[in-house]
């Protein structure tokens, strides 16, 4: 089992909410391993924060869902298949594909667009109340 799945199923084993979809980030391994009702079912590479800027570390359930959205702080940038969690931060899709596995976003967590889907579309069937992103160092 890799580290951010034990760290996963620590999380669940010892937090008192009830998520049945919990995604799972390590900044240090830039990797998201997603959790269905207490069983690992993805591990993919990620891109989170590079140099200048910070992604959060911490719990949050699921906020909203945004198909194909656009920032509205940079350029209008491609934010496809956004789950938003804390704010402006998202799990969302990238077209930088050669970046993944290692920082360099803005601060959000951009997967794979296949991926990116994936969650998205867990998300939707799961809801909101019932997804986690639970990003640790």
């Amino acid at each position: 089992m890799g580290a951010a799945a034990l760290v996963c199923a620590q999380f669940v084993a010892s937090s008192a909410l009830s998520a049945n979809l919990i995604a799972s980030v390590s900044l240090s391994g830039q990797t998201m391993t997603v959790m269905q009702d207490g069983v690992v079912t993805h591990e993919w590479k990620v891109s989170t924060a590079r140099s200048g800027y910070s992604t959060p570390v911490g719990s949050w359930s699921a906020k909203w869902l945004s198909r194909d959205h656009r920032s509205r702080k940079y350029d209008d940038a491609p934010m496809p298949f956004a789950v938003f969690y804390n704010g402006g931060y998202a799990v969302h899709a990238t077209f930088e594909t050669k970046r993944l596995g290692r920082p360099a976003s803005h601060g959000c967590i951009r997967l794979h667009p296949d991926n990116a889907a994936t969650f998205f579309s867990l998300t939707s069937r799961y809801g909101l109340s019932n997804t986690r992103i639970v990003v640790s160092r």
